[in-house]
């Protein structure tokens, strides 16, 4: 991935003055300052290169910082500390760059030279019961990656991997067959043809399956029995079948008004049973090579490797009493992915406790050859939702939270909020509800996805859905000021003009935070973290708000420093609709 930016741009100049002193060019790297009170970017190369050369670091950078001293692109360079090297633009350069960066169509941003398909696994929704809580995270983390991939210019490939083959299965099975003995699906004598209406609601699997999953920790005969009723339902009886369509069906349904309600879209809504009829033949060639092996009445794969720090279990590919287990779709998957879809990089966004699973399912992969060496798989893992009892957040009663409440929930606090505030009050009905349903989910997404990942962290509603501080619904807010403001610009025949140099500082700092969007995507993308591109677009709507504080565009009385102005606001908007349409965030056309 290659990203052209000022610090890239920086860069280079900076290495040649190191490479005219003989030294190598890569040690000019330039980044943001972390004193910005002394300087805007700052070198440490000369701290390196001293211990190449025997030179003092100081010495070094004095002779680079010399060299530089003569490029009229610099207001300032000065050398602190050991050999630090101080670098501040003129006004004049730092505008000819905010010019550049804003006409760009990418915002300065540049697409990968080598685009690879990239399948980001997300969401991961069990057909047995409608999604709950706990599917936020990989669903937003997710799709927020997708996002920030294909806008690199890759080509991604958006997967939920529905788990619809396994023992879930087959408890409810199990438990509507004792609820409901008489129905067709039960008689091993009846083939067909089956009712076209479901047995069973999306209320009744709500209520079935927890059941049937506690009932099978503790009833061993129950148990038995499940497993008994997912092989043959894996081996295609008819009756089976027939139900797990119905259940499937309804299922599907809930979970694909909750991802739109989300915004959140994929490419394949494939899940296990996709792959049903690949299980099979997999285990046999895995069994013919010998990567495979019977281990008391089960097919497993040995994963471990001599310089484990600890002992790792095998990957089981068939159960005792012949079932396919979730880590034997999963391999095939995994083959799919890679062979049938080309993936290159294959990201799985599942929660960090599964990390155990993923590292015998890679291992598996990689000893079988079932991908090539050149795919890469990575576990994009994630902490857990607590409510402010330090828990995983559930209802008052104690209860799993569905998907659809916690949205239902988001949605009314931010009808809330614009009440309390006056806002969209005159605006028609359905309007306003589309408002208070932008600004829930901004609330609920950003306040996930500004979270380090890896980190667990508290839901707080009251603090999401504020019109203030670090939240989505204050970037939605300074989105929709810009708005406004170009709204009345145009109302008055005003346009955006070439930009000037800035003449304040609050000018100053927001081209200065605008110019580091690339390296806010480059290192969401490289880390994985959704959090970089959030922490940065709160940066942009503060420093726009620290702009339009001290310089009030349309009061401005010289026309070229207002059009200068009303430029940077289109920048400002265009940046902040690229970062939230990244984070899944619409923005309201007006609030």
């Amino acid at each position: 991935m290659r990203v052209m930016s000022v610090l890239t741009e920086l860069s280079g100049r900076v290495g040649l003055a190191f490479a005219d002193e003989g030294l190598d060019p890569a040690l000019g790297e330039v980044v943001v300052s972390q004193r910005p009170e002394l300087a805007q970017f700052q070198s440490n190369g000369a701290l390196a290169a001293a211990k190449s050369t025997g030179r003092s670091p100081r010495d070094v950078a004095e002779a680079v910082a010399t060299r530089l001293a003569a490029d009229p692109g610099f207001a300032k360079v000065e050398v602190a500390g050991p050999g630090f090297i101080n670098l501040t633009l003129s006004d004049e350069s730092l505008a000819a760059y905010a010019e550049s960066s804003a006409r760009m169509d990418t915002l300065g941003v540049e697409t990968a030279t080598q685009p690879e398909t990239v399948v980001v696994d997300y969401a991961g929704p069990n057909v047995a019961k409608a999604m709950h809580v706990g599917h936020l995270r990989a669903t937003i983390i997710g799709d927020s990656l997708q996002r920030i991939f294909r806008l690199l210019g890759h080509n991604v490939i958006r997967d939920p991997h529905f788990g619809d083959w396994g023992f879930q299965m087959g408890l409810v099975i199990a438990a509507i067959a004792e609820e409901q003995p008489d129905l067709p699906y039960f008689d091993p004598e009846y083939l067909g043809p089956y009712p076209d209406e479901s047995p069973v609601t999306l209320d009744d699997l709500q209520r079935i399956y927890p059941e049937a999953n506690s009932r099978s920790e503790q009833d061993p005969e129950f148990a038995a029995r499940v497993r008994d009723t997912t092989v043959d339902l894996q081996r295609g009886r008819p009756g089976y079948l027939a139900l797990w369509k119905h259940m499937k069906q309804v299922s599907e349904e809930s979970q694909r008004r909750d991802f739109a309600d989300l915004g959140v879209e994929f490419d394949l809504w494939y899940g296990e049973s996709d792959v049903a009829d690949r299980l099979e033949p997999m285990v046999q060639r895995l069994r013919e090579s010998g990567v495979a092996e019977e281990s008391r009445g089960a097919i497993i794969v040995r994963v471990d490797l001599p310089d484990d720090k600890r002992d790792l279990p095998p990957l089981i590919l068939e159960s005792s009493v012949g079932a396919f287990l979730y880590s034997t779709t999963d391999l095939a998957t995994l083959e799919m992915r890679a062979r049938d879809l080309g993936a290159g990089l294959i990201l799985y966004v599942v929660d960090a406790r599964q990390a155990d699973h993923f590292e015998l399912l890679f291992r598996a992969a990689a000893k079988s050859g079932l991908i090539p060496p050149t795919t890469r798989t990575e576990h994009v893992k994630f902490g857990t939702m607590n409510g402010k009892d330090g828990k995983p957040f559930r209802t008052r009663e104690g209860g799993v939270v569905s998907l659809g409440d916690l949205i239902d929930l988001v949605q009314d606090a931010a009808r809330r909020r614009l009440e309390e505030a006056e806002i969209a009050k005159d605006y028609p009905d359905d309007e306003r509800e589309q408002i208070a349903r932008q600004v829930g989910i901004a609330a609920l997404k950003f306040g996930d996805l500004v979270n380090n990942r890896v980190s667990d962290y508290t839901f707080d509603l009251d603090r999401f859905s504020s019109l203030e501080g670090k939240t989505g619904p204050y970037l939605q807010y300074g989105a929709v000021r810009i708005r406004s403001i170009q709204r009345k610009a145009q109302e008055r025949g005003l346009s955006p003009g070439p930009m000037l140099a800035p003449i304040v500082d609050g000018e100053r700092d927001l081209m200065l935070v605008l110019l580091r969007l690339p390296e806010a995507i480059e290192r969401a993308a490289e880390l994985r973290a959704p959090n970089h591109v959030a922490e940065y677009a709160y940066q942009v709507a503060s420093a726009w708000n620290r702009f339009y504080d001290s310089c009030h565009i349309l009061d401005e009385e010289d026309p070229s420093r207002q059009a200068s102005w009303l430029a940077l606001a289109e920048w400002t908007l265009r940046t902040l609709t690229l970062l939230l349409d990244l984070l899944g965030i619409e923005i309201p056309e007006r609030m």
